[in-house]
């Protein structure tokens, strides 16, 4: 990922607005499905997300001693916004979307971490960007169930009734 000509607080601001809307995200579905599995999945990613937005204003705070944190409401970073517009859209269409937002992330911290002078915060970065492939990682396994059962739902459709 590209992120020539962006200065780093700005860059830094737009990853904590994106850990942010994606702890949000994953929160927001993990109160709306009913597999209590799936559920705690979810809240496990949104705990994650939680901490990469502490260790990333804690790295700018580190880059930028006393400069208030001030998120925009736009950025202008080409981050992908995980969000849910419409509470009826598929639940594998959320989880598409987040795998995305995920991967995105992952490219965005390699890149930031190359812009690193200091080898802590590069190997921090790199480190995020490694989480972030294992999110993608446990997306994918659960939107594959995801499918799976509602394959079985359109294939089999008297499955779960009585006799």
């Amino acid at each position: 990922m590209n992120l020539d000509g962006f200065a780093e607080d700005t860059l830094l601001f737009a990853a904590i607005k994106s850990e942010i809307e994606s702890r949000d995200v994953y929160s927001s579905v993990a109160r709306r499905v009913k597999n209590a599995i799936l559920s705690e999945r979810l809240e496990f990613l949104a705990g994650e997300e939680a901490k990469h937005k502490a260790i990333l204003e804690r790295i700018f705070e580190q880059k930028f001693p006393g400069k208030q944190l001030e998120l925009p409401a736009e950025t202008p970073v080409p981050l992908p916004e995980l969000s849910i517009t419409d509470e009826l859209v598929p639940l594998t269409d959320v989880f598409q979307r987040a795998m995305e937002a995920e991967t995105a992330a992952r490219l965005f911290y390699r890149s930031l971490a190359d812009r690193m002078e200091s080898d802590d915060l590069r190997r921090t970065l790199e480190y995020l960007a490694d989480m972030e492939m294992g999110h993608y990682q446990i997306l994918q396994m659960e939107k594959g169930h995801l499918e799976r059962f509602e394959e079985m739902g359109t294939h089999i459709p008297f499955v779960h009734e009585g006799p």
